[in-house]
C-alpha cells in the first residue's frame, strides 16, 4: 500500500503561467496594412515569354547589357494577370545568373491590348499580347481555304484594340486570291502574296522593322514557315493540313517574342508567333471602335440618329445617305459595304 503525505518533498519544479510557451502564429505577429512598398530600386523589363508561372522577362533592351531573366509574379498581383509584352518592374536578383529568380512588384500601363473569347456569348477575355501595334493575318489562298468571316473577327479584334492590321496571302501557287481579296477594297489594308518560290521577305520585313508585330492565323495557313523565313533562328515547328478534314494541326503552343533583326536594315523589331486559332470570340469587344477604324465614315456618323446600327436597315443612317448621295467618292460603297460586314458579324448574325 502506498501512503501519499503533504510532508513528502516533492522534487518537480514549480510552473507558473509566465513559463507556458505559446506557439507563434504562422503568419506573424506584424500587423496587417494595405500599404505596399514603393520599390523605389525597381528595374524595368519587358514581359517576352510564360511558362507556368514563370516569366522571361528581357532587361536593358538594345542597351549594353541587354539580358533575358526568369522572374515570378509578386504576392501583391495575385489578383492581375500578367501577359507576354508587358512592361513589368522588377526587384530582387536580375542578373540572369542561373537559378536566380526576381520578381514582378508591378504592371505598366498597356497602350494596346488584344483579346479574344471562348465564343461570342463569353465576356471573358483571354489576353494574347499587350503593346503590340501591328497584327499580321496570315490566311492561306486553299489548303486550307480562306475563311472570310474569320478573317472580318481578325480585323474586328484589331480595330478593337488600335492594332493596325497586315495581310499575307499565302500558297498563292494553288489558286488565284483575286475574289477573296474584292471583299477588304473598302479598307486600308496592306496585302502581301505569297507562293512557292516567291515569298516577298523584302516587302514585309520593311513592314514589321520598328514595329513589334502579332502574327495570327488559322492553323496549317502557313504562318509557322513564315515565322522560321523572317527569322530563321525561330525554330517554330511546322505542319500539315489533314486532307480529309482541310484542318490544320497546331504547331505552336504558346506566344512567343522574337528578335527580328534583318541585315539589311539598321533597325529591329519584334515578331510575336501566336498558336492557331480555329475560333476568334468577340463577346469583349466594343462596337464604337470598329466605327472609329473607318475615320471617314466616322465623321459622318455623328450626324446620325441616336442608337443607329449603321446597317442596312437602319433608318436614316447618315453613313448610308452619303454614300448614295456620293458624299465619300467612289471608295464609299465599298467602304460602307465592309464596316457593315465586320459589324454583323460582330453583331454575332454570322458564323466564323
Amino acid at each position: 500500500m502506498t501512503w501519499w503525505s503533504d510532508d513528502v518533498e516533492d522534487d518537480e519544479p514549480e510552473f507558473d503561467e509566465s513559463d507556458v510557451r505559446v506557439r507563434p502564429s504562422r503568419r506573424g505577429s506584424r500587423p496587417r496594412t494595405k500599404q505596399r512598398p514603393e520599390h523605389a530600386d525597381a528595374v524595368v523589363g519587358m514581359v517576352i515569354g510564360v511558362d507556368r508561372g514563370r516569366y522571361s522577362v528581357l532587361l536593358d533592351e538594345n542597351g549594353p547589357h541587354e539580358r533575358v531573366i526568369s522572374a515570378a509574379r509578386a504576392s501583391e498581383l495575385r489578383r492581375k494577370s500578367v501577359v507576354t509584352g508587358d512592361r513589368v518592374d522588377l526587384v530582387g536578383d536580375t542578373t540572369g545568373d542561373p537559378g536566380t529568380l526576381s520578381r514582378i512588384v508591378r504592371i505598366g500601363e498597356r497602350t494596346t491590348l488584344l483579346r479574344r473569347s471562348a465564343d461570342d456569348t463569353d465576356e471573358v477575355e483571354r489576353v494574347i499580347v499587350a503593346n503590340a501595334d501591328q497584327m499580321l493575318i496570315v490566311v492561306a489562298a486553299a489548303n486550307p481555304e480562306p475563311r472570310l468571316r474569320l478573317l472580318d473577327r481578325y480585323l474586328v479584334a484589331a480595330f478593337d484594340a488600335g492594332i493596325k492590321p497586315l495581310l499575307v496571302i499565302t500558297k498563292t501557287d494553288l489558286a488565284d486570291p483575286a475574289e477573296f481579296l474584292r471583299n477588304f477594297a473598302g479598307l486600308e489594308l496592306p496585302v502581301f502574296l505569297s507562293g512557292e518560290g516567291q515569298m516577298p521577305l523584302g516587302e514585309i520585313a520593311q513592314a514589321l522593322v520598328g514595329h513589334r508585330t502579332v502574327f495570327v492565323g488559322h492553323s496549317g495557313v502557313g504562318k509557322s514557315t513564315l515565322v522560321n523565313a523572317l527569322v530563321p533562328s525561330a525554330g517554330r515547328a511546322t505542319g500539315h493540313v489533314n486532307l480529309v478534314t482541310g484542318r490544320g494541326r497546331h504547331t505552336s503552343s504558346s506566344t512567343v517574342w522574337l528578335r527580328f533583326a534583318p541585315e539589311t536594315e539598321t533597325a529591329s523589331g519584334w515578331v510575336i508567333d501566336t498558336p492557331g486559332v480555329r475560333s476568334f470570340g468577340l463577346g469583349h469587344i466594343d462596337r464604337a471602335n470598329i466605327l472609329r477604324a473607318f475615320t471617314d465614315l466616322d465623321r459622318v456618323a455623328e450626324r446620325c440618329p441616336r442608337g443607329c446600327t449603321h446597317l442596312p436597315d437602319a433608318p436614316d443612317c447618315a453613313i448610308v445617305e452619303a454614300v448614295e448621295a456620293g458624299e465619300l467618292g467612289e471608295t464609299g460603297p465599298a467602304r460602307l459595304e465592309s464596316l457593315q460586314r465586320l459589324l454583323t458579324t460582330f453583331a454575332g448574325t454570322t458564323t466564323p
